[in-house]
Formats: structure tokens, C-alpha cells, sequence
């Protein structure tokens, strides 16, 4: 999500505009009106001595009205914000967030490798070498300078000082744009090293070794027999150069650690804490042998030139976008599930592509795992297992369990691996065991038939139930048997508890699309994984596609709509809606009582937080930035940064993911903040992406499972969370140039909307952000079926929809947003968020927006304990004592004028007299 730009700047300054002429225009009336009512010309006045007091009365008057009119429209939100408390957090809400921090990342490090068990490094003298190690990496942009120098006087000291040596190689990632696939091709510089592209070959990415790194290892490795290499970065490295150093014994993943957590490297590189981390996504030693490397980046239409868009950019300039696209076509293949599958149906070799599993860690103990039993009963599958220390070291271990469903040749496409549950123990002690259950429903392991049965289907047959130390490594297995084929195509019988029956919902987001098959042994492997080379959106598409160019919401209004009450005077406030239904009868006593001023307030203004509504109660709440940590984009104030969440899905620990949220909620009561712009679950598509830090995982499930946890710890809090970015928002290319994502609907529901569906039925979602891309030929934000049909009709969400940030881009429009589910927009400025549209259709829609925000906004923990008292805002009083020194100069003035008056008519007439 962006912060407030240039274009912001500007648009602010454009907005006040017409409220600087008025003053000026009032102005001007009152010195007319001044020399009308006194009968004085222009040389008159400006020969004595400078106009009477009514002027200065009229001129004062407009003055003070036009700026009052300006503070409570387009500054008075700028002037609330910018004058808000900056509440700190406590002393002890500090303590606690650290000490949790460096828990997160002590479970997070994940050792990859330790032969000759050269790790820990306790009592060992070491050097360490590589930038990195001075200049970590905390979470996404940053800085990681690649260049280092060392002097064969320093060489000579260190073989002197340890034969041990330690290499630190960082990666970072950020916002708005991916990792460079082809260094050289791109011209990439980073920070201060204006030709870091010069120390790549051509074709090399950013997350291969650079030249200076390779020479840095063969200088280290010639002079050092017991290497260990630290890599410190979210994004998967390509380890493809281990087997030519032997030398480097040891390999340690750390994550991005946050503000306090490395101190945990510390620790599990000298053994005080025994790693426990599971890798989160398949480490490649190609990354170009990827399944979706191909189809990851930037790729423009041809023929959508008429429906380019221009907006203003960050820097102030005008920018002409053309839509893009970028095609899923590896479907349901998504990571580890098409490396596993593919290795066996025998179509690659594992070993020569693979270099670490998912889910693969090693510890400096060693674990016993025994499946003990797996039971099939009442559509619930019971999996039992006991895990001993076998070693001499404390630690813990993570129970993973797969399924292996019955596939048929041609029929509907399914992975051979699928993580279905997982458990991590507690810290065992050498010689213990603990027993652990992995429970979950029968229906979890059903696939969805987007081309028959349109439903999730269970199809009968045998399903392998395996224990495994990782993706690849099965240690014990039993099978269960399904009797009969279980299609949740009725009300009676849907999947997974959904509210009503899950169907095809995006037919049209499937495009002119090749998928990837198993069949055959993935026979279309070379055709569905090329590069693209159609780029022109069909005709079709194009009838449906829509931005700020062709949207018309006249167009899409209902002439038997009838237009809801507005303005009544029922005499509830928002307080009193505190833990009634969403569908309570009060609820609609309340929506009456707003204006469509009101509501347009609501829902276009909803950057970092939710404004004020007086009529009925309603306080200005503010919303943090995340997913780390909080973060009050306006007051400055910052809460404790966490591990990256690629960290905490390298835990595979649910209960740190659960304190997380619960700390999260700490954090936003000492802050006074309601709302927390997180977590977020986009997938780990391509090891490129440029927000793989903010991401948890490749796999849906892991991801829902750490996201809908965090998301409950809040909620316990009263902290509603926003998971984002909704949906399919895998990569940064393009994002804000209308991206047309094609996908099919078994990838979308299997792998990229499961966590965000585990977050609403599991962890009790209150808030969403949508994504900034197309699905499809339709834009997140406006997509009806994304954000009523699935989130609220199928999984029952009760909450509300806020834009990613709104910059227009050419595409975001608050009319067509509000009529498709989308009901709040994360706006600082006035654009094309505001309603234009006043029809009975537009009106019934900001209801429906406005009701799902203010149900959000009453069972926060503000309003927990009735409606929350709130200091007038300095600038208000201001304003407010400049009203009673009007009001006094008013009637001094008016009498002063009057008593001039008065004596003139006397004076006239001694005259006369």
C-alpha cells in the first residue's frame, strides 16, 4: 500500500482552490457592499482614512464563513489527522513486543545444511565476511551493498584468528516492483553503487550470486576449510553453487528479523537456541526452471491503446498507462505442489532441480517421529503421532501431513502432495516425547471441478494420509478410503461451511489461456509454461472491460430502485449498535439518519482510517499501516517492528502467529489505533516478487493458517484487521496499469484465495483490502462476484471493503466500486472517489457501504464501553474562538457604526435646526 505523494500534494492544493477565490470574492463583495452603503466612491476612501467599520464588518464576516466552509471540507480531515495525540506505547508493551520479536525469529531461522555438524559455533573462534552482516536485512527496502574488499594483510590475520568462517549474502525486496530477472538486461543500481548490473552476466538475476560475491567465496573457501553461509532475505536464493565449495559446510536461512529479532542469529549460530524452522518455499537451484517463470512480469496489450489511461504519478508527472496482463498457467501447480507431482509422474529430475523442500529444516538434535494411527470417521480424519528427542540438545520439531488423493487420467487436476495439517511440539527435552494430533475434515482434501461438476468434489477412492519431515521426505504413511464420490453442490451440502453453495463464479477470468496438466505426465508442460505470445485481449474481454475512461454508472442503474431515507431523526448513535447483529432492525433506524453527505464522507475518505460522523456518533478511527508492525502514517508514531511474515511461516508455529495479533492489539490501545492494515497473504508465485517479505508462503493453507491466526489474536483485542491485498495480487509489475490476472477457478479457490477464506471462517475477519490488479477483465475492487458473490454470500463476511491505495490510476472510481462490494476507498485526496452519482441505485449502494463500515467501526474496541469520549481538535478551537472574536467585533463594530449613525442624523439636524 502507497503513502501520501507529490500528486497528493498537488491534489490538496487543486481542492482548496476554489475556497482561496471565494474568500477573495466575499472580499471584494464587502468592500462594494461598503462603498454602496456608505455612498463613498473609491477616491473617496482611499483619500481618508481607509474605510468605515462596516466594510471591515462584511469583509470579516465572508472572511471568517469561506474559511470555516474550507475547515470543515477538504482540510478539516488533513487538519484532524495532522493534529492528532501521539499516543506512545508503554514501557511495558515495548518489553513485551521485543521479547516475543526475538521468540518469532528464533523459531524462524531455518539451517538448511550442517554437515560434519560444523554448526553451532560455540567456543569457536570465527571471521565473518560480507556487507550483509553489518547492513541486514529488517524486512523490505533497504540497502545491501554487494561490494566488499579485503586486503591480504587482513587474510593472513584472520586464517591466523580461525580456520571458521562466516558469509552473510543479503537479498532485499519492496514495494512497487520485483526483483530484476536479467541484471544486466534491466541496468539495475542499487542505493549507492551506480553499476551493480556490471556484476552480473547476462541472464543472471538478482538472486544468483553476483561476481563479487562469487569472488568473495573463492577467496574465503581458499582460505578457510569450515564455511558457513547466512542468507538474509525473504525471497528464495539460488543456491546453485554449494557443490562447488565444499568448504561451505553450514547454510542458515534468516528471514527478515525486524527491529529486535537478530539477536536470535546469534544465539543459533553459537547454539544457544536450537533452530527449529521449516522452510516456507521450495529453494530452486534454477530459477529459470521455475513453473511460472515465464509468466511473471511485465506484458502489455497491443490492442488496447483506446483504453489507455493517464493519472498523475508520485513524482507530479502525467503517466499514460496501457493495460497489461499476466497469465497463471500453471494452474493448481503452484510450488512445491508441481516439483512433488512432476518427480512423480518421472517428468523432471527432483534432485537435479530441487536444492530444499518445502517444509524442510534440520536441527541440532535429532527427532523421531511414529505415526501411531489414522483414523476416518463421521467425515473427520484423526492423524496420531508420537515425537521423540533422540539427540542431546533440546529443541522442538514440526509434525507435517500430507495427502495424496486418487487422480485419474484427464479428470480433474490434482497435486500429489498437499499439505493438509500441521503441528509443532514444544520444546522437548533429550530422551522426551510428546503425542500430537492432526485433526481436519475430509472435505479439506476435496479439489474443485471448474469444468464438470462446477462444485468442490471429494471423488472416492484411496487417500494416502503421510507424516513427512518435508514436501519430499515421507516418514510413515497410511491409507483411508473414501466409499462414495461427495459433489457440495447443495445447500444441504456445501464445502467447507460455506454459507451457500460454491459454484463458477470467474468462467470469464479463465481467458485464452493454456493450463498446466498432469496428464499424459504433464505432456503440455513445454506448451502451457511458454512465455506468452498472444497479446491482444479478445474482443469479448474488451466489450466487459471498464476504467475511468468508459465507466458510465448511469449506465448501470435500476429504474425500479427506490430511494432510501436519508436525513431522519430516530435518535440512535453508533454506540448502540456495540454487539447487535448486522442484520439487527436498528440497523436500519441508523442508515436513515445519514445524509448522502454523510455517507460520500465515508466512503470517499477512508485513508488511514474512518472519518467522524456527528449525526449519529460516529468518531474519527484511525488505521495503521503493516503488516509488521503499526505504523500512524501521520502522526509519526511507530510500534515495534516484527519479523517479516515469510518469517513467521518459516515457525510453522500457529500459537506465535496467534501472540502476534494479540501483541498487535496491545500495540493499537496504547497507539489509539483501531484497525491494522494486515496481515497479508498473497501467494509466493515467483521467487521475484518484490513483496515476498509481506507474504507468508507458497501454500495457501500455511499461509491461512498463520494469517487467520494473527487475525483472531487481534480480534480478541478489538483490533479489526484488514487481510490484503484481495486478490491474486502475486507480483508488483504492472499492479497499478490495470493488470489482467488469468487464472482458473480450481488455482483461484485451491491456492489463492484459501487464506483469505480461512481468515474469514477461521480467524473472524472483520476488514479487507482489495488488490490494485484486474481479475480477469475486471478490477478487484469492482468485482461483484470477488466481493459479494464469494467473501460475503459463500464465506459469510460481515465487515468492510477498502480500496489499496487510491490514486486514480486511471481506473479507480468510487461509483462503480460501491455498487460492486467495495466500500471505503484509501484516499488522503479528492480524485474520483468521491459519489457523483445521486440516482435512487448509487444512493442504495453508499447504504450498503456505510452500514458495513460503521458495523466494523461499532464492535471495535472504542466502542467498547459505550461511545468513546473525544478531545476537540486544536484547530477547532481555533476556529471556534475566532468565531466568538467575530461575534464580538460584530457588535462592537455594529455599534460603532450604529453610534457614527447617530451622530450624523443628530449633527444634520442642529444643522437644520
Amino acid at each position: 500500500m502507497l503513502q501520501i505523494n507529490m500528486a497528493d500534494v498537488m491534489n490538496v492544493i487543486g481542492s482548496l482552490t476554489p475556497y482561496l477565490i471565494a474568500i477573495g470574492v466575499l472580499f471584494v463583495l464587502a468592500l462594494i457592499i461598503t462603498f454602496a452603503v456608505n455612498k463613498k466612491t473609491v477616491k473617496e476612501v482611499a483619500t481618508r482614512k481607509i474605510i468605515h467599520s462596516e466594510s471591515w464588518l462584511v469583509a470579516l464576516v465572508g472572511i471568517v464563513v469561506a474559511v470555516s466552509m474550507m475547515l470543515s471540507g477538504p482540510l478539516s480531515t488533513l487538519l484532524n489527522n495532522a493534529t492528532i495525540t501521539k499516543y506512545m506505547l508503554s514501557d511495558t508493551t515495548v518489553s513485551k513486543a521485543n521479547e516475543l520479536a526475538k521468540e518469532v525469529q528464533s523459531e524462524a531461522i531455518t539451517m538448511l545444511k550442517n554437515d560434519d555438524s560444523n554448526l553451532p559455533l560455540a567456543s569457536k573462534k570465527v571471521n565473518v565476511f560480507g556487507w550483509g552482516s553489518t547492513n541486514p536485512v529488517y524486512g523490505g527496502t533497504g540497502s545491501g551493498s554487494m561490494s566488499d574488499q579485503y586486503s591480504d594483510s587482513l587474510i593472513s590475520d584472520a586464517k591466523s584468528f580461525s580456520d571458521e568462517a562466516v558469509v552473510v549474502l543479503t537479498r532485499v525486496g519492496g514495494e512497487g516492483a520485483d526483483l530484476p530477472m536479467n541484471m544486466k538486461a534491466e541496468g539495475i543500481t542499487y542505493e549507492n553503487n551506480s553499476k551493480d548490473y556490471e556484476d552480473f552476466k547476462d541472464g543472471e538475476s538478482f538472486l544468483q550470486l553476483s561476481q563479487t560475491e562469487r569472488d568473495m567465496l573463492d577467496l574465503v573457501t581458499k582460505n578457510f576449510n569450515k564455511v558457513t553461509l547466512v542468507y538474509n532475505g525473504a525471497n528464495t536464493f539460488q543456491f546453485d553453487f554449494l557443490n562447488d565449495y565444499p568448504q561451505i559446510k553450514s547454510v542458515v536461512w534468516c528471514p527478515p528479523a525486524g527491529q529486535t529479532g537478530f539477536s536470535a542469529l546469534g544465539d543459533v549460530l553459537a547454539g544457544d537456541t536450537n533452530p527449529s524452522g521449516k522452510t516456507s518455499d521450495t529453494f530452486l537451484k534454477d530459477l529459470t526452471q521455475s513453473v511460472s517463470y515465464n509468466n511473471f512480469g511485465k506484458f502489455e496489450y497491443t490492442n488496447m491503446e483506446d483504453k489507455a489511461a493517464k493519472y498523475t504519478g508520485f513524482t507530479g508527472d502525467e503517466v499514460t498507462a496501457i493495460p497489461g496482463f499476466v497469465n497463471y498457467s500453471e494452474g493448481i501447480y503452484v510450488g512445491y505442489k508441481f516439483y512433488e507431482t512432476a518427480a512423480a509422474e518421472g517428468a523432471i529430475d527432483y534432485d537435479s532441480m530441487v536444492a530444499f523442500p518445502f517444509g524442510y529444516g534440520l536441527s541440532y538434535t535429532t527427532f523421531e517421529q511414529k505415526l501411531n494411527d489414522v483414523t476416518y470417521k463421521d467425515g473427520k480424519v484423526t492423524v496420531d503421532v508420537t515425537v521423540t528427542n533422540t539427540g542431546d540438545t533440546a529443541g522442538k520439531d514440526v509434525v507435517e501431513v500430507y495427502y495424496n488423493p486418487p487422480y485419474t487420467e484427464g479428470g480433474i487436476e490434482k497435486a500429489s502432495a498437499n499439505l493438509v495439517g500441521f503441528e509443532k511440539t514444544e520444546k522437548l527435552e533429550p530422551g522426551a516425547s510428546e503425542d500430537v494430533t492432526v485433526e481436519f475434515e475430509d472435505d479439506d482434501m476435496a479439489s474443485y471441478d471448474y469444468k464438470n461438476a462446477k462444485a468442490y468434489v471429494l471423488e472416492k477412492g484411496d487417500y494416502n494420509i503421510s507424516i513427512n519431515s518435508d514436501s519430499h521426505t515421507v516418514i510413515g504413511s497410511k491409507k483411508i478410503t473414501v466409499d462414495d464420490t461427495i459433489t457440495y453442490d447443495s445447500d444441504s451440502n456445501t464445502h467447507n461451511g460455506d454459507q451457500t453453495v460454491a459454484t463458477n463464479q470467474f468462467d470469464d477470468a479463465a481467458g485464452d489461456v493454456t493450463y498446466l496438466s498432469r496428464a499424459g505426465h504433464f505432456a503440455n508442460y513445454k506448451e502451457a509454461t511458454a512465455a506468452p505470445t498472444n497479446f491482444e485481449m479478445s474482443d469479448k474481454a474488451k466489450e466487459t472491460f471498464y476504467n475511468n475512461t468508459n465507466y458510465d454508472p448511469s449506465q448501470f442503474n435500476d429504474d425500479s430502485d427506490e430511494m432510501p431515507t436519508t436525513g431522519a431523526k430516530n435518535g440512535l448513535r453508533l454506540a448502540d449498535m456495540y454487539g447487535k447483529d448486522y442484520d439487527d432492525a436498528d440497523w436500519e433506524k441508523l442508515l436513515d439518519e445519514l445524509t448522502f453527505d454523510d455517507m460520500d464522507n465515508l466512503i470517499a475518505n477512508g485513508g488511514y482510517g474512518t472519518p467522524a460522523v456527528s449525526s449519529v456518533g460516529k468518531i474519527q478511527l484511525t488505521d495503521a499501516d503493516g503488516p509488521a508492525s503499526l505504523n500512524n502514517n501521520f502522526t509519526g508514531v511507530g510500534s515495534i517492528g516484527f519479523p517479516a511474515s515469510t518469517a513467521f511461516a518459516c515457525t510453522w508455529n500457529k500459537d506465535l502467529a496467534k501472540q502476534f495479533g494479540e501483541m498487535i492489539g496491545d500495540m493499537a490501545h496504547d497507539m489509539h489505533v483501531a484497525g491494522w492494515y494486515a496481515p497479508a497473504m498473497n501467494i509466493h508465485r515467483n521467487a521475484f516478487s518484490g513483496r515476498t517479505f509481506e507474504y507468508f508462503s507458497e501454500d495457501g493453507l500455511l499461509s491461512g493458517v498463520m494469517a487467520s491466526n494473527e487475525i483472531a489474536g487481534a480480534k480478541e483485542k478489538g483490533v479489526y484487521s484488514f487481510m490484503k491485498h484481495f486478490a491474486l495480487n502475486d507480483q508488483e509489475t504492472k499492479r497499478t496499469e490495470m493488470l489482467c490476472t488469468w487464472t482458473n477457478e480450481q488455482a483461484m479457490r485451491e491456492i489463492y484465495l484459501k487464506p483469505f477464506e480461512m481468515s474469514v471462517k477461521e480467524g473472524g475477519a472483520q476488514a479487507v483490502m482489495s488488490a490494485f490488479n484486474y481479475i480477469g477483465n475486471t478490477y478487484a475492487g469492482g468485482n461483484n462476484v470477488l466481493l459479494n458473490t464469494v467473501l460475503r454470500d459463500e464465506w459469510g463476511f460481515k465487515g468492510f471493503v477498502l480500496t489499496d491505495y487510491f490514486g486514480g490510476y486511471g481506473y479507480q472510481n468510487g461509483d462503480q466500486e460501491i455498487r460492486n462490494g467495495n466500500d471505503s476507498m484509501l484516499a488522503t485526496t479528492k480524485i474520483t472517489n468521491h459519489i457523483t452519482d445521486k440516482s435512487a441505485t448509487s444512493v442504495k449502494a453508499m447504504r450498503t457501504a456505510a452500514h458495513n463500515i460503521l458495523y466494523t467501526a461499532a464492535n471495535s474496541w472504542q466502542y467498547a464501553d459505550g461511545e468513546p469520549k473525544v478531545a476537540t481538535p486544536i484547530w477547532k478551537t481555533a476556529m471556534y474562538v475566532a468565531w466568538g472574536v467575530t461575534a464580538i467585533l460584530v457588535i462592537a463594530l455594529e455599534a460603532l457604526a450604529i453610534k457614527r449613525y447617530m451622530d450624523r442624523k443628530k449633527a444634520k439636524a442642529e444643522v437644520t435646526a
